[in-house]
């Protein structure tokens, strides 16, 4: 009884998912483009991740490092472990066997664009399941991952044309979720999608959340991170600039840069929303100083020096402000 005890107290403390110092690069005429650098963060078995930041700062480049499908671009240094194993380090095939798909899936951006439109629903059900050599019950997987994003089965005799978008994106996400992972990158599923079909979505996601899965959710939107995660990383220029709890990263920011993206947020009443003035740095071979120097109201003459991660309550900044509280 009191290794049981001692198993369960073990498995409390260990992280289900931890990334340490992933860094990635894309090969370029130019140079190397670092759409990656020395990311690092952790969760608990049943806990969820929210990543954002502008448009290229690095998050669907995070995604597809994660699950080995960075095309044009490569891992140059760091580790995630998966429930306690090195997953980087395993041979492509073995990975493949026994992590992609099975344990992490991904829905790609725009991936409700990519539906074939000359095979039906389940024919491109059958392909994935085909594609990673089950050989289990096709029906039984395919009836239960359409019954999870709650569409009725009728769906699979239909043809792309004949879905919304929000179908054919529950769809995808059910695609995701054939071979039962218990870790879902969703990349922007809510991008192109009305205002209704986006709460749609969200509420899928606030389900399957509820049923044990763990989700890191990538997307510009901050609100609907609220509402999911419980882990929140800001990404800015390659970096994680800051992460934390969700309460944390929302009632009390650190970064300014995370204080700038709170502050551009429309509301109903108060102050209007501040909009971030300049542009994101390139990241093509960048200067070894604080990504957002040349944005940032409060930068000052050490900040020409690249920050490292300040201990916070919940989790770390990069911030040479916080510097006295290490």
């Amino acid at each position: 009884m009191q290794n049981k005890n001692l198993v369960g107290r073990l498995k409390q403390y260990m992280a289900f998912l931890d990334v340490e110092k992933l860094s990635a690069v894309y090969g370029t005429s130019k140079g190397n483009v670092h759409a990656l650098e020395n990311v690092s963060f952790s969760l608990n078995e049943g806990e969820s991740i929210g990543i954002a930041g502008e448009s290229a700062c690095g998050k669907s480049t995070l995604g597809l490092s994660m699950i080995r499908m960075l095309l044009g671009g490569k891992i140059v240094s760091g580790k995630v472990h998966f429930n306690n194993n090195s997953i980087l380090d395993l041979q492509e095939s073995e990975f493949n066997k026994n992590y992609r798909w099975k344990k992490i899936a991904m829905v790609f951006q725009g991936a409700m664009n990519t539906l074939d439109p000359v095979f039906s629903i389940k024919e491109q059900f059958v392909e994935v399941l085909k594609q990673h050599k089950f050989a289990g019950d096709h029906e039984k997987v395919i009836s239960d991952a359409i019954n999870s994003v709650s569409l009725n089965e009728d769906v699979l005799k239909k043809y792309p044309h004949e879905l919304s978008g929000g179908m054919k994106q529950r769809i995808i996400i059910a695609m995701a979720l054939l071979l039962k992972p218990n870790f879902v990158i969703a990349d922007e599923p809510t991008t192109a999608l009305d205002v209704l079909i986006q709460a749609q979505i969200v509420n899928l996601l606030k389900k399957l959340k509820k049923d044990g899965m763990s989700i890191m959710l990538i997307t510009h939107d901050l609100a609907i991170l609220s509402e999911i995660a419980e882990k929140i990383g800001i990404m800015y220029g390659g970096q994680m600039v800051e992460f934390g709890t969700s309460e944390d990263v929302f009632k009390n920011p650190k970064h300014p840069y995370t204080q700038a993206l709170l502050e551009a947020i429309p509301r109903l009443h108060g102050d209007k929303p501040k909009y971030i003035k300049g542009v994101p740095p390139s990241l093509l071979e960048p200067n070894q100083e604080c990504r957002f120097i040349d944005r940032c109201p409060k930068a000052m003459e050490k900040c020409k020096k690249d920050p490292p991660n300040f201990k916070t309550n919940s989790g770390y900044v990069k911030c040479w402000l916080y510097e006295d509280e290490k």
